[in-house]
């Protein structure tokens, strides 16, 4: 099978290896390294190995292609994005919980300044 193709079954892995299997790895990394206050460069570093990864269950199980730029970079934007949400959602959290006098949550990826809410 080809590194980047489109035909059914290729989706079908795509989406169970790396977004299933890789997408899980990714939500925990992204949310574990913000519960850890590591800064987001740490989470990106990790999720980059993570698509590594994937690319390699993509080579030792589906006979894709392991050396494959254009496979890998999908498979690292896909796992970058995940990961990234999970490291936000997770770090609104923190800081809305944890510093609930200065913070307030807008969104689930964002949160605002107390003296900065508008007054009715």
């Amino acid at each position: 099978m080809d590194g980047f193709s489109l035909d059914a079954a290729s989706i079908g892995i795509f989406l169970l290896v790396t977004l299933a299997m890789g997408g899980g790895a990714a939500w925990m990394t992204g949310s574990g390294l913000a519960r850890g206050w590591r800064p987001f460069w740490h989470c990106a570093l990790a999720l980059l190995l993570i698509a590594a990864v994937t690319r390699f269950l993509h080579y030792a199980l589906f006979e894709g292609t392991l050396l494959s730029l254009p496979a890998y970079l999908v498979d690292a934007a896909a796992i970058l994005a995940i990961g990234a949400v999970a490291y936000r959602y997770t770090r609104t959290g923190q800081m809305t919980r944890q510093y609930a006098w200065l913070y307030e949550r807008t969104g689930p990826l964002t949160w605002r300044d107390r003296t900065s809410a508008p007054t009715p």
